[in-house]
């Protein structure tokens, strides 16, 4: 069983027992709940398909943890002028684990 949620803007294709990593989330650590399923397959087959989300169908899942990506460093340089900035970036990420999907 998988589902299509929207979290953050994005868009993410989850199962139970999935750990994931999105965009930082404004709860604290704890059970969260995401009403925003734009798609539900069953273990049968049976795929239910929402016009825009799919009607009664919720995705739970815990916090684990609030943390920081890996570091991405950016580089502008000028051609024959001497001018080199180097800064880096980390972007701010929550770690959530898929509970239930129903």
């Amino acid at each position: 069983m998988y589902a299509i949620v929207k979290i953050g803007g994005h868009q993410y294709k989850v199962s139970e027992d999935q750990t994931l990593f999105v965009n930082r989330l404004p709860e604290a650590e704890g059970k969260v709940t995401f009403e925003d399923v734009l798609l539900v397959k069953d273990g049968k087959g049976n795929v239910k398909i929402g016009q825009p989300t799919v009607d009664g169908a919720k995705v739970e899942a815990s916090i684990v943890d609030h943390l920081k990506s890996d570091k991405v460093i950016v580089f502008k340089k000028k051609r024959r002028k001497g001018y080199r900035v180097k800064n880096g970036h980390r972007q701010p990420i929550t770690q959530i684990k898929i509970d239930k999907i129903s």
